[in-house]
């Protein structure tokens, strides 16, 4: 439990019937009473209360200005969202209004919430873990029904779940090796019985089908950068209008009409696309042109799938071009190739593993396109997964290494000190999703980005 007590208000800047106020700590049921003109709050029941302004001069002689009406609801710890003493305040959703509310609640000994605060509390006292936390944040920012949907599975526990029983057949197997290393006269040899090279292997599978919907669960939280390339009047520009459903880039029969980047986000069955239309790839003495043919290069370079669009009444540079491209890329870039305007030689739309035939004209084969994209990228829709980071995904890359490493060990060696540290690193690893070991330099980052008020 910590000294002092936050105060923040928790709806967004604007107005609304509603507003909502947020108190956390030691001191929130006497700062509520005193905002209430002394009025007893019963814990989990809403109580209609006046709130009155409280002035340096009015603290100690009453009574106080009238600010507002509304409801106050007092959580008494631990049976809380943070596990404190909390109470919400539910008064009209004016600006001044919530503003004054707050400075009184300052005035009264609270102190503003940092951001994402609410949330650490919470975390700290043991009412969540951190996957729990980061989904909360993630609920808020989902930008589809099926990045909420798997937000609240991961706030649910459904996340941490999966990697608390895998770190239990870890620990299971840690026990199992050490003590075969510490009972080495023992007339089994139990590390070359095959148990400990069975449990391995079902904790490496286990591990990579987590793995799988962890990174499903990434792709809906990020978004893709779809970046569209190709050389000047290849259609790039009416691609991504098409694929936008709008014009938001300028078509001309001119080349070299794009000079700079071009951005909009998509949603393409509930995953963002954030689409980046470039410059035309040629040589050029234009200096504005050059300039936009440097930014396609470097906006390239940071691409999760690129989209090479070709005119199919110009294929002379298409290769080297699509070479030049590769080689820039680093390999796990899928890379889509999209023959356009298949309308002027009276071509049917058609689909050829990573390639594409369609006319962004007239929009036949877009939705070809779009299944293309989702097969490449490895997306697959399915409700039991959950949302996931970034850094959950390096956290279980790691112990995966750390897993193969301790098998070679085990296989090629018969090293079961080396095996039982691998064991033990991976552990760690898995621990720092959920957060049961965790630098306060990775706490201040992931609650920092939380708005305040959570």
């Amino acid at each position: 439990m910590t000294a002092d007590t936050i105060v923040a208000i928790a709806t967004p800047p604007g107005r609304g019937g509603v507003g909502i106020i947020r108190l956390s700590g030691p001191q929130a049921y006497s700062i509520a009473v005193s905002l209430n003109g002394n009025k007893t709050l019963n814990p989990r029941l809403a109580t209609f209360c006046s709130f009155y302004s409280i002035s340096e001069k009015e603290i100690l002689t009453p009574p106080h200005s009238l600010i507002d009406q509304g409801i106050m609801i007092y959580f008494k710890a631990p049976h809380s969202f943070t596990g404190e003493d909390v109470i919400e305040i539910q008064a009209h959703g004016s600006p001044v209004v919530l503003d004054m509310l707050t400075k009184a609640c300052i005035q009264l000994g609270a102190r503003m919430a940092r951001p994402g605060e609410f949330s650490e509390r919470a975390f700290l006292n043991d009412k969540i873990d951190l996957t729990q936390a980061e989904a909360i944040a993630d609920l808020i920012q989902a930008s589809s029904q099926t990045a909420a949907r798997m937000a609240l599975k991961s706030l649910q526990g459904e996340f941490s779940n999966k990697i608390n029983q895998l770190n239990e057949k870890i620990i299971y197997l840690r026990l199992y090796v050490e003590a075969a290393i510490d009972f080495p006269d023992e007339e089994i040899d139990f590390l070359n019985d095959g148990k400990v090279a069975h449990l391995l292997t079902n904790i490496l599978t286990e591990l990579e089908e987590i793995r799988a919907q962890a990174n499903q669960g990434v792709i809906l939280r990020e978004g893709l950068s779809v970046v569209i390339a190709g050389r000047p009047n290849a259609g790039k520009s009416t691609l991504i209008n098409c694929l936008a459903g709008r014009d938001v880039a300028i078509v001309t029969e001119i080349a070299g009409t794009t000079r700079d980047i071009m951005r909009e986000h998509i949603l393409l069955d509930d995953i963002p696309l954030h689409i980046i239309d470039t410059a035309g790839l040629r040589d050029s003495d234009d200096p504005v042109e050059k300039e936009g043919i440097k930014r396609a290069w470097q906006e390239l370079k940071k691409a999760d799938c690129v989209l090479l669009v070709v005119d199919m009444n110009d294929l002379e540079h298409h290769y080297s071009l699509s070479q030049e491209i590769k080689s820039a890329l680093p390999p796990e870039v899928p890379i889509i190739t999209v023959f356009n305007k298949i309308d002027t030689l009276e071509r049917s739309a058609e689909i050829h593993g990573h390639t594409v035939y369609l006319s962004a004209k007239s929009g036949e084969g877009i939705d070809g396109l779009k299944q293309v994209i989702k097969m490449v990228v490895g997306y697959q829709p399915n409700e039991g997964h959950f949302i996931a980071r970034r850094r959950h995904l390096l956290a279980l890359d790691e112990a995966k290494n750390l897993l193969v490493t301790g098998q070679q060990q085990l296989t090629e060696h018969r090293a079961g000190e080396l095996l039982a540290e691998d064991l033990r690193q991976a552990h760690q690893c898995l621990c720092e999703i959920t957060g049961e070991f965790s630098s306060d330099d990775l706490l201040g980052r992931i609650f920092s980005s939380f708005c305040i008020g959570k």
